[in-house]
């Protein structure tokens, strides 16, 4: 049993902090690409010089995602033996695949660094494209290797083995699209809303400067777009996850009891032994509607799941709670910008909604390790849904514990390594557009 908190643990970690510079390495390509197009389109230099900084920043998250990406390849079989000795045929394809993604997105991004006034203009633009494809690539592939654990599909269990494996049936098994579509939009807001809040502060600082109000306007686009688009691929997950995985789907909204029609609970604290929640707001009907598109259907509920099967409620809950509250204050913060960009231009930076960017900032990644939370922590007590145990897949190897700190603390080191490198590059920024007040002229004809 230590040993299996300990490993659950230390994957915990290692993906809270991976799955950052996988969304970074997602999105941040393409804000990078949509000002290089602009620079290429309008030939002011305040976006040559705003794609530069970008692509030094997507560089730096790309150096730091691989160095924790490969420690997770690696912990997946020292920690999960029995299940990389039983999964590893079978979905072994998606990571293959992502493999192939990650080495065209490192050779473009190292062309794209090097290729400025080497390479033709468009060709060099279009290498920063393929570092943006291949990242969202490289993401869709290891969540589609995820929504395998969740859907298991492409083989037969028989007698505790694999049989009759089929690695295309596998990568694209029921929960993939779903799972990679939230994802990759996810990434998108998050992304969008840490680049819009940091330059949101340096234009605090700085009010007026031209590189922070066209960083801002990008990056703001991108993220308040993605998170409009959110709640429509929220809707398509919690269909899939009705249908597919009912059970988690009831810890999310603490549904103890099989309910038709069944209430939508926001926020609350489940009591788990008296099978109620506590201080919940009721929408009736809602949770009915939400999952099979009637206000009257029946929503399974916990009672009709073994005990033994139960995900933990609280934290499933709670986790889903903040995703969802986080993903609407950002939808709110984004159709403000976009009634601000066309309407009321002389709000749009104003310090009060400056300082409301600046609030948003972590929202995204908030919502992103708290949807791990849900997907990871309402899939147990199963590593395979439904096929193998969490605690059957488990190494017997003993010392985990002290691994757990090791690897914590070398997590630790690199964060503050890489907050080092990006204050560093903050700094760097070129002084006429870092202090000065700029105009719209500066352009290379």
């Amino acid at each position: 049993m230590e040993n299996l908190l300990a490993a659950r643990m230390q994957m915990a970690v290692s993906l809270g902090f991976h799955i950052i510079f996988s969304c970074i390495g997602m999105a941040m390509p393409f804000l990078m690409a949509i000002s290089g197009f602009q620079y290429l389109r309008s030939g002011k230099l305040v976006y040559k010089e705003l794609t530069k900084a970008w692509s030094v920043g997507v560089a730096i998250f790309f150096a730091v995602g691989a160095v924790s990406g490969t420690v997770l390849s690696f912990e997946l079989g020292l920690l999960w033996p029995t299940f990389m000795h039983h999964a590893g045929p079978i979905f072994g394809m998606p990571f293959s695949w992502e493999g192939t993604a990650f080495f065209i997105e490192a050779i473009a991004l190292g062309l794209f660094l090097y290729g400025w006034d080497r390479l033709h203009p468009w060709v060099h633009w279009s290498s920063g494209v393929v570092v943006g494809l291949s990242g969202v690539a490289s993401g869709i592939f290891v969540v589609a290797a995820n929504g395998w654990m969740n859907a298991p599909a492409g083989f037969d269990w028989v007698n505790g083995q694999a049989e009759n494996i089929d690695p295309v049936a596998a990568m694209f098994n029921d929960a993939w699209f779903s799972q990679a579509l939230h994802m990759t939009i996810a990434a998108f807001v998050a992304t969008g809303f840490a680049v819009a809040g940091l330059h949101a502060l340096l234009l605090l600082k700085n009010p007026g400067n031209l590189f922070h109000r066209k960083a801002l306007k990008i990056a703001m686009t991108v993220g308040g777009i993605a998170a409009l688009l959110q709640p429509l691929s929220g809707d398509i997950s919690a269909k899939d996850i009705a249908k597919r995985q009912p059970i988690k789907l009831a810890a999310m909204e603490a549904l103890f009891e099989t309910s038709k029609p069944a209430d939508l609970v926001i926020g609350g604290i489940p009591d788990e032994e008296k099978k109620e929640v506590n201080y919940a707001i009721h929408l009736p009907g809602m949770l009915s509607f939400l999952a099979h598109g009637d206000f009257e259907a029946e929503v399974t509920g916990l009672d009709a799941f073994p005990p033994d099967e139960h995900p933990p409620v609280l934290i499933t809950h709670i986790a889903f709670q903040i995703m969802v509250m986080c993903g609407m204050l950002m939808a709110l913060v984004g159709v403000m910008f976009f009634l601000f960009s066309w309407r009321w231009k002389h709000l749009l930076y104003k310090n009060w909604f400056l300082w409301l960017m600046v609030l948003a900032m972590p929202l995204g990644f908030i919502a992103v390790e708290a949807g791990w939370t849900v997907t990871e922590v309402g899939r147990q007590p199963w590593i395979i849904y439904g096929i193998m145990r969490t605690e059957e897949a488990v190494t017997a190897m003993p010392g985990l514990t002290v691994s757990f700190y090791l690897f914590t603390g070398i997590y630790l080191l690199l964060s503050f390594i890489l907050v080092w490198l990006m204050w560093r590059q903050i700094k760097m920024l070129p002084a006429k557009y870092r202090s000065v007040k700029l105009q719209e002229p500066l352009t290379v004809h």
